[in-house]
């Protein structure tokens, strides 16, 4: 069987596996991670085209040619909540051009939705919750053109009725071993040189070692409408093997970037894949993302492992702030594991967000303050922005501090963050400006230059250089742009 996997056109650069989706700031665009793993499972047993439009610069009329020479059977959009709108309107033209296809819509708006979903004729089935092995038997009951009802965790139209069967558990440590590396779906369908993740090396590639989160901060999407917050991590063994693979097979690649909520959750699990790459002697460059908690010994093992960046979910210099997300930290240990990060040698790349519950001017004087006290390498402070299915978006919602109805406005009209939140001591626009104003002032002085040559006369400092000129000429763009709003949409969820 044919079956054609999109990453649906939108605005150019657009990413619809970032946790705030959207267009990157500093030139960053993710690859369809999560559309690749799920090629890598049916590409065993079908014939597979996974096409991503946004990172080509194609249009809605450049993949209906697409499809049409491709002639599949079953046709698989992505989608998120910022372009669902524009992804259901895909799915029109598509079913118009191309009616032959059962049209099937994925990704974590689906979890929340699925009746409305369906509600629209061009969409015929839905998956809740994770695809991959969905995926695999969807494809055998459409290719055997026999029925939907024992295939776990999607939803779908029988006699103008939508029938949304039983939800399918989440997958294993044993299911995720048995995946096909997605670093060989990049090679076979995407180009890794169309991807960018502004604070890694040019270029990389985004894997993932495990899926899930026990951790309850509310605002944080993937665990709570997606991957679920039971952790699930691959063998130690599997993992290094790919990264091995990517070493021979990609060689073009700079830097790994592995994508989990928190990478370093299992601490034993860390320590025995550094132990790993060591002994095998694997010279590869990799980045994580980490949770401020981890010892000084652990961070100069992975150092020594090839770590060149932790990106850590700081997200505040509140206290107040950090309760009411349930971060489960505090200032005070986030400053001891900051200072612990820079003397192991380690990039520190620092992640704020401005606009969760409690934050006021006082709440944003703290957080400019305790990142001027911590001194991230790499700096990134985004819009609080409250998705549907979360526990931050049903607070915002209920205390009606939420400005517009539909997620299509959470951007702006080139695709950036746009602030949807106004409390009663702060503004949407205040949250929007107090947003730029603090990554403006960090990067864009004097003050900044220590750790602009630190990046450039460490290992790889060219490459580093090549990096920060990349990064900074679309953070320019960004910060240069004219202030627009959104147009109102036709639809809302």
């Amino acid at each position: 069987m044919r079956i054609y996997m999109l990453n649906p056109p939108y605005f150019r650069k657009f990413s619809r596996a970032m946790r705030w989706q959207g267009v990157g700031r500093g030139g960053t665009i993710y690859y369809p991670i999560w559309l690749a793993y799920a090629a890598g499972i049916l590409e065993s047993e079908h014939q597979i085209r996974l096409f991503d439009a946004p990172a080509r610069d194609w249009g809605i009329e450049d993949v209906i040619r697409d499809i049409t020479g491709f002639r599949p059977d079953m046709i698989v959009l992505d989608s998120s909540f910022t372009s669902w709108q524009n992804d259901v309107a895909a799915a029109e033209t598509i079913k118009q051009s191309y009616y032959e296809a059962i049209i099937v819509l994925v990704g974590p708006p689906t979890s929340q939705l699925s009746n409305f979903f369906l509600a629209n004729s061009a969409i015929d089935i839905v998956i809740r919750g994770e695809f991959d092995f969905t995926l695999r038997e969807l494809a055998k009951a459409v290719e055997k053109r026999a029925g939907y009802k024992d295939i776990l965790g999607i939803s779908y139209k029988e006699e103008e009725r939508v029938v949304n069967n039983p939800e399918r558990g989440l997958t294993s440590s044993i299911d995720l071993d048995a995946i096909p590396f997605v670093s060989g779906v990049y090679k076979r369908h995407l180009n890794v040189r169309d991807y960018c993740i502004s604070s890694a090396l040019y270029p990389e590639v985004q894997i993932m070692a495990g899926r899930g989160c026990p951790h309850q901060c509310t605002f944080c999407v993937w665990p709570q409408l997606f991957t679920g917050k039971k952790v699930r991590m691959r063998s130690v063994k599997n993992f290094v093997e790919e990264i091995e693979w990517l070493r021979d097979n990609l060689p073009e690649v700079e830097e790994v970037v592995i994508e989990d909520d928190t990478f370093t959750l299992r601490k034993s699990w860390v320590r025995e894949f550094c132990g790993e790459m060591i002994r095998r002697k694997i010279k590869v460059t990799w980045s994580c993302q980490a949770r401020a908690d981890l010892s000084y010994e652990l961070l100069k093992k992975m150092k020594k492992a090839g770590c060149r960046k932790v990106i850590v979910g700081f997200e505040s210099g509140s206290d107040g702030v950090l309760r009411n997300i349930k971060k489960g930290l505090t200032v005070s240990q986030m400053k001891r594991f900051a200072k612990e990060a820079k003397r192991s040698g380690i990039l520190l790349q620092g992640d704020f967000v401005i606009g969760l519950p409690g934050e006021n001017a006082e709440a944003i004087q703290m957080t400019r303050k305790f990142i001027y006290e911590v001194k991230p390498e790499i700096l990134q402070v985004s819009i609080g922005t409250p998705y549907p299915g979360t526990e931050f978006y049903d607070w915002v919602k209920n205390q009606g501090y939420l400005t517009v109805d539909d997620p299509v406005h959470y951007l702006d009209k080139e695709g950036h963050q746009t602030s949807v939140i106004s409390y009663p001591e702060l503004s949407n626009i205040e949250i929007a400006e107090a947003v730029d104003k603090i990554l403006k002032e960090y990067y864009i002085s004097l003050g900044y230059l220590p750790f602009f040559l630190k990046q450039i006369v460490r290992k790889n400092g060219f490459k580093e250089l090549i990096r920060l000129i990349r990064a900074a000429k679309a953070f320019v763009g960004y910060v240069g742009r004219e202030k627009k709003t959104s147009e109102p949409s036709q639809e809302s969820l």
